[in-house]
């Protein structure tokens, strides 16, 4: 069955667009990259790859955030603290009640951050004790003499 002069006239033409465009696309990315390394969009990407970001956006969230999903105040922030609340909010939010996993997620995100927060703050505190124990036995040391 002949398509006929017509038909074959259109089926040249889609081949010699898709050619066209087989060429042009490749070439058009490589452009891109090079303005993008140029503008230094690349090391931007770098930079917030190691801050913990993801290409669609923030993924660590912020302290503040974290005390607000959970509750509580900078101030009460305990390791206990951070575990109850957790826990009430966790439960509260289980999606076989009802609740929502988007919000659990956010619970959960923000327990995460919270702990290795408190965590940091008792080492700063055992250091800053240690080097208030050292300063006293020296000082001790020194009235002896």
């Amino acid at each position: 069955m002949a398509l006929g002069p017509l038909g074959r006239i259109i089926a040249q033409g889609v081949v010699a667009g898709i050619a066209v465009l087989a060429r042009a696309l490749p070439a058009a990315y490589a452009a891109a990259l090079q303005n993008a390394r140029k503008s230094g969009a690349d090391k931007a990407a770098e930079e917030a790859a190691r801050k913990g970001a993801s290409f669609l956006g923030k993924a660590r969230m912020a302290k503040d955030e974290a005390l607000m999903v959970l509750n509580l105040a900078e101030g009460e922030a305990t390791a206990e603290a951070v575990q109850k609340q957790y826990d009430r909010y966790f439960e509260a939010n289980k999606v076989e009640k009802g609740g929502s996993f988007y919000l659990q997620s956010k619970v959960y995100r923000a327990k995460e951050l919270l702990d290795e927060y408190v965590k940091e703050k008792n080492a700063e505190q055992m250091k800053e004790g240690r080097e208030a124990a050292e300063g006293q036995k020296q000082q001790s040391g020194k009235d002896d003499q």
